[in-house]
């Protein structure tokens, strides 16, 4: 069988997954009458994915195209997750990298296509979007060019095909077209794979051998072992041993043996060397294991992934109202979950502190986020503290992650941002004014830096700013950072908020909770105008007199109040304070709740 396995590798929303959806319906893998036909974004298929508009897990699909099985990768292209693209990068012999034609390579392309280099992977260069009105072709391909010449270890990395391609229309070219608006298809891009892609190298006299890339589950066969069959074929009820990092060998068998076509598994009685599968019948197997003939135990190298930068404490929820809203309430439960999340999130580690604490670590504020907002939707009760960033001590000095940011905005903002950045501490190192009126900002800041800023950024920019950010290396940690944000409005006392306690609130500063909401003793209500925490009682109502009707409290116009997604709730957290979160609610806390013993622990 000719094979090519392919990765789609970019940085956020250049248009990979548009891309893959444009492949999927023009290989003729689904039936004309079929719905997904009339579906974007095929391949984010989870809830979350779907929501915010960005790939957060990589997935596997597969296309024939003229006698050739086109093994597709679909990978994230936010930082945060680039431990799924590091993991997926093993199965794949090729990548296509897209590049948005207005935006140009960015620093997620960068850390992509030099992950490609070092697995010696061959690249294929769409440039996406060439029908944007602010589209610079000539100025990305030539960016494009200079990021190759940076990255290439090789001569032969500087040989490769450039394609132009309008991703939303099913559309790519050989060459740049005179008319975009003629018929075309994505024929091009097939043409290139199978040209410019090399097979799998592979040994198929030799005994059976497998680097588990990723680990997939459902309920009726539970585990999936997924990677690429390096030597040999795999088949059902076949004997093998699995051996982890360590060198320890368990064996045991094959259950079952399936491959991709479209978005669908397909069991097959024999897998040939080269192609991607899944297994299952493996129970103990972890991504980074070799699974190998058993009378043959070879070991393959291991995946290197990146270590996370950023960690925050994690348990079950403390607060008055513990219980009301969740499904899964105790700390044993919320283990045996993070447990399971790390069988197949390699970028995830898990620690307890010296206090007992369990300890969440990953690789930015957007990849604990995701997992935490998962727990919350399977019906989690928990509580997490503000976010650290994770140090090392090196030669008896103690270092802390340094990494590159990059910024866009209107330029009449430019001025604000790069004041915030710099109250950070960030060092600007360039900026480059583009034709649409925005400027391109490169900065080099402490990844504690970067704790909160983007929520800053948002507001300071009127949402104009797009952020982001790439680790550069760890260095010599640096001096404290002032507190940047305001005190708290507090909760004094436990009930119902009524309006009148609100109105006074809001006389102090800006609030997060409306009339009739439920609130307890030393939770956060809003965030002063000023640096010191106060204590409200926003549970007042107005006393009845002769001279007032009951209902006077009616009149009062209230602001709305200032509702936090789950980013901007951990980006707002200070050290003495905490995060509540329910399935039906996100609640911003003090951790010690009665004020007598908050004051008494500042002494």
């Amino acid at each position: 069988m000719n094979i090519r396995n392919v990765a789609i590798i970019a940085h956020v929303d250049h248009g990979k997954t548009t891309l893959v959806d444009g492949l999927l319906k023009q290989a003729h893998t689904f039936r004309e009458n079929e719905a997904v036909m009339s579906q974007t974004l095929i391949m984010d298929s989870n809830d979350q994915e779907r929501e915010r508009g960005i790939t957060i897990l990589a997935k596997n699909t597969a296309v024939m195209f003229n006698d050739t099985k086109i093994n597709i990768v679909d990978t994230p292209g936010h930082a945060d997750f680039s431990g799924e693209v590091e993991r997926t990068l093993n199965m794949a012999d090729g990548v296509v990298l897209v590049i948005d034609a207005q935006e140009g390579p960015m620093p997620q392309t960068k850390f992509v296509l030099k992950k490609a280099f070092e697995l010696g992977l061959k690249p294929i260069v769409v440039i996406n979007k060439i029908d944007k009105r602010d589209a610079r072709i000539e100025e990305a391909l030539e960016e494009t060019n200079d990021l190759f010449l940076e990255l290439a270890t090789h001569d032969h990395h500087l040989e490769f095909p450039v394609l132009y391609a309008i991703g939303r229309e099913g559309k790519a070219w050989n060459e740049m077209p005179a008319d975009m608006t003629a018929p075309a298809d994505l024929t091009p891009i097939f043409e290139a794979i199978i040209k410019h892609i090399p097979p799998p190298f592979i040994e198929p006299e030799k005994p059976f051998q497998i680097l588990i890339a990723a680990l997939d589950w459902d309920d009726y066969r539970g585990k999936y072992a997924v990677g690429k069959v390096r030597r040999g074929v795999a088949k059902p009820g076949m004997a093998v041993a699995i051996i982890d990092k360590d060198n320890k060998i368990e064996n045991t068998k094959i259950d079952k043996v399936f491959v991709n076509r479209g978005l669908s598994r397909e069991e097959v009685q024999e897998a040939v060397a080269g192609d991607i599968v899944a297994l299952t019948g493996l129970k103990n197997v972890k991504i980074g294991d070799t699974v190998a003939d058993a009378e043959h135990p070879d070991v393959l190298p291991t995946i290197a992934i990146q270590e996370p930068t950023l960690k925050m404490s994690i348990g079950a929820n403390t607060s008055p109202f513990a219980g009301r809203e969740g499904q899964f309430v105790t700390s044993r439960q919320i283990l045996d979950r993070i447990n399971k999340e790390l069988e197949t999130n390699v970028s995830m580690k898990f620690d307890r502190s010296d206090a007992g604490e369990y300890v969440l670590c990953g690789r930015g504020e957007l990849h604990l986020s995701v997992f935490i907002e998962t727990l919350r939707r399977e019906g989690f009760e928990l509580e997490v503290g503000k976010p650290h960033v994770i140090t090392k001590m090196v030669d008896g000095v103690l270092m802390e992650p340094i990494e590159e940011l990059t910024v866009d905005v209107e330029t009449q903002h430019v001025g604000t941002v790069t004041s915030e950045i710099g109250r950070r501490r960030g060092v600007l190192l360039g900026n480059t004014v583009n034709s649409d009126n925005t400027t391109h900002l490169t900065f080099e800041i402490t990844t504690r830096g970067l704790i909160g800023l983007r929520s800053t950024l948002m507001t300071a920019s009127r949402g104009t700013a797009v952020m982001n950010s790439q680790f550069l290396r760890f260095d010599k940690m640096g001096a404290i950072l002032q507190q940047l944000r305001n005190g708290v409005l507090i909760s004094s006392e436990t009930g119902k908020t009524f309006s009148y306690g609100l109105n006074i609130a809001q006389g102090r500063g800006s609030v997060f909770v409306g009339p009739q909401a439920e609130v307890y003793e030393g939770m956060i209500i809003g965030l002063n105008s000023r640096e010191e925490d106060i204590e409200i009682n926003v549970t007042k109502e107005k006393r009845l007199s002769n001279m007032r009707a009951s209902g006077s409290d009616d009149a009062l116009i209230l602001t709305p109040p200032i509702i936090f997604s789950l980013e901007q709730c951990l980006d707002f957290l200070e050290e003495d304070e905490l995060l509540e979160v329910t399935p039906k609610n996100l609640r911003l806390r003090k951790k010690i709740l009665n004020a007598t013993l908050r004051s008494k622990a500042k002494r």
